[in-house]
């Protein structure tokens, strides 16, 4: 373990991974223009975005168990340089609904390459006392790479159409792997031992604190991707209730939606450099705990001015990623590095899986509720994920913390 907060190679791979997820969310800055000009009806408009996050989760997935086979650092390059083949394939070629379908979930099958192997280069380069900063910030690029495509996308769309949006942020992927070559170009592709015959999924079931990390990862999945779906209409909802029109509630959409990446991508930076200080288990549950709060509590205040729900939702939106550096380099820590990457392909599996559960539990409860006041109807949906934010206070009140901070317990 080598590396400092102020060395090169951080700086180059987080701006490297900015990149690399400059067109993740070019398709759905783009979707009211394509609905239209593919002739496209909601079902879909919806199969392009559920092949893409399929896909995505599956090379979660994949990329995390061939790392901790073949080494993470290969794995991440051959993702790198994947990833930019098939963005600019997607940005040139995606002209309808069928060569979207299909050039989308290309692309998303070879972006999880750039995540989960990259948290395994993490684990190996920094050593526990700045880890939780470091990942900070490499999440923190993500939130990043989300709002550039968001933005450049809207600003793009005004100028030249969806075309000009596809091709650029499509174009920008294959910069983010020629960084990332030059920032991995010394880094060494570590392979860790295990013993002959050791199985990685009956390690990981028996590590106590990895598995509690796991399930804690589920919770906090399922309270952060039903709220990043549903906050925007939330909102929405407010101003109609205040009786402004649905153009302008649906312009808001966008912006707030990379205002949010932006406090995410602060939350990640911030919160990983304090569980440095204050120890994982600390962060986790303080995070968790607000969540969860937030989670039962927002709906119920949708007839608030709106400045006072963008404010509780932006304070929303922090708490709910900030822990998700520390989930991480928490799992990092408890889990051995020969077993890493198959801790971090069960969590993608399990995470995701909740992910995108949730807002489907979240329309349900919506609709069943349609009779109820506003109030009532958001009040109940929100609670719902709330459920996810009480699972990850739970599983991190139980952690016997494994870290060099001083929250340690037996």
């Amino acid at each position: 373990m080598q590396g400092t907060l102020k060395d090169r190679w951080l700086v180059t791979l987080c701006a490297a991974r900015t990149l690399l997820y400059a067109m993740y969310m070019v398709y759905a800055a783009s979707l009211p223009v394509l609905m239209d000009e593919w002739d496209m009806n909601a079902a879909q408009a919806g199969t392009v975005a559920g092949a893409f996050m399929l896909s995505y989760a599956f090379s979660l997935v994949l990329s995390a168990w061939l790392a901790e086979r073949f080494g993470a650092r290969n794995v991440f390059m051959w993702s790198a340089w994947s990833s930019g083949v098939s963005a600019i394939a997607f940005g040139f070629l995606a002209r309808d609904y069928v060569s979207a379908v299909l050039l989308h979930a290309l692309a998303a099958a070879t972006q999880g390459g750039v995540y989960t192997p990259a948290i395994m280069l993490f684990a190996d380069r920094y050593a526990p006392e700045v880890r939780g900063r470091a990942v900070g910030m490499l999440i923190a690029s993500t939130s990043i790479g989300y709002a550039l495509s968001l933005l450049a996308a809207g600003v793009l769309l005004g100028i030249g159409g969806y075309r000009l949006a596809f091709a650029v942020c499509g174009v920008l992927p294959m910069l983010g792997a020629v960084l990332s070559a030059m920032a991995l170009r010394d880094t060494p592709n570590v392979i860790h031992a295990r013993a002959r015959g050791e199985s990685s999924l009956r390690a990981m079931l028996r590590n106590r604190d990895g598995v509690r990390l796991i399930v804690g990862y589920t919770g906090h999945s399922w309270e952060l991707l039903g709220m990043w779906q549903w906050l925007p209409a939330f909102l929405a909802a407010s101003l109609a209730l205040a009786g402004d029109s649905a153009a302008e509630a649906a312009a808001l959409g966008a912006g707030f939606t990379a205002a949010m990446h932006i406090c995410g991508s602060f939350a990640s930076s911030t919160m990983g450099g304090l569980s440095d200080r204050l120890g994982r288990r600390t962060v986790l549950l303080s995070l968790a705990v607000l969540g969860a709060a937030f989670s039962l509590a927002l709906g119920w205040m949708i007839a608030l001015p709106f400045w006072a729900l963008v404010l509780l939702s932006l304070g929303y939106g922090f708490v709910a990623v900030g822990d998700s550096p520390v989930l991480s380099t928490a799992l990092t820590e408890a889990m051995p590095s020969a077993h890493l990457g198959t801790a971090l392909a069960t969590r993608s599996i399990l995470g995701f899986g909740g992910g995108a559960v949730a807002p489907v539990v979240f329309g349900i409860v919506l609709d069943a509720s349609a009779a109820a006041s506003p109030q009532v109807s958001w009040g109940l949906a929100f609670a719902a994920l709330g459920m996810g934010g009480l699972i990850a206070a739970w599983s991190a009140a139980r952690l016997g913390v494994r870290s060099h901070t001083g929250d340690h317990r037996a």
